[in-house]
């Protein structure tokens, strides 16, 4: 296998790139980005009377104190927002963790988000939405009730995985881009990861199981967006960009959306090696 995208420079990084990539500068500045992508769809859906919804990640997460900031400022109404989350870890008994556990992205978006909106603002309870293993079908209903994703925003695994997509090679391309939500075990490169930046390298402390909305609900948004910006998202965004569509890398399969755009800043720009 050819591995000449990781060879591509910084300077060239989106020439002839199979997902758009727009490269910024720090961090802060895809942050914000994405943070802007949010307000501005609900405002542009509120003046027309439309529902919002978004397909959400707490990785990264880097925009939403920019977009708790920016809502209450300009005093925008998430009256008619839902905000489907992408995924949630899992006890081993296949139950949701405890929202009060560090890990968990239910406890992350109520402290984060929802609690630090003005409460004649902020998304109504049900409205926030999250993968329940018990109710595996209920998400792609209720997208579908909906009319649709506006954006699903997100980040790009190491081993190029959406939400908790993980790659499955005895898969096709096409078989894998029909996955719904679902729980599933979680690759043990995704949790040594996730422990480095989260446990501070403690892997056997991770949970290893999840469920995740699937990739099927994620390519069928009308936009995504995805943040980069680590060390290793370098060789990511090139193989996501510019490697084979396939199973073994995810995220290669945004090459096949109509909507799609990778925002990095311009460290996880820079060249591999």
């Amino acid at each position: 296998m050819s591995f000449e995208y990781y060879q591509i420079s910084a300077q060239d990084l989106g020439k002839d790139a199979k997902v758009p990539i727009l490269k910024l500068g720090d961090s802060g500045e895809v942050f914000y980005e994405l943070a802007l992508e949010m307000l501005n769809c609900i405002k542009a859906n509120n003046a027309a009377g439309k529902k919002t919804v978004f397909i959400c990640p707490v990785g990264p997460v880097g925009q939403y104190p920019i977009f708790v900031r920016l809502v209450n400022r300009e005093r925008v109404s998430l009256k008619n927002c839902w905000f489907i989350n992408m995924d949630e870890y899992l006890k081993d008994d296949g139950s949701w963790i405890d929202m009060g556990n560090k890990l968990s992205f239910r406890g992350f978006m109520e402290r984060t988000v929802y609690s630090q909106i003005d409460p004649e603002l902020v998304v109504p309870e049900e409205q926030r939405v999250f993968p329940d293993p018990q109710n595996l079908e209920y998400i792609p209903r209720l997208i579908e009730e909906l009319g649709g994703v506006d954006i699903a925003f997100g980040g790009i695994g190491i081993n190029g995985h959406l939400a908790f997509n993980e790659p499955q090679d005895e898969l096709t391309a096409e078989e894998y881009a029909q996955l719904h939500t679902r729980v599933l075990d979680i690759s043990r490169e995704t949790r040594t990861t996730n422990a480095i930046g989260d446990l501070n390298g403690a892997i056997d402390a991770m949970p290893k199981k999840c469920v995740t909305i699937g990739i099927h609900e994620i390519l069928s948004a009308r936009k995504v967006r995805l943040g980069v910006f680590r060390d290793w998202h370098r060789a990511v965004i090139r193989q996501a960009a510019y490697g084979e569509v396939s199973a073994h890398f995810p995220a290669t399969l945004l090459q096949n959306h109509p909507d799609a755009m990778i925002i990095t800043n311009a460290n996880a720009a820079q060249q591999p090696f």
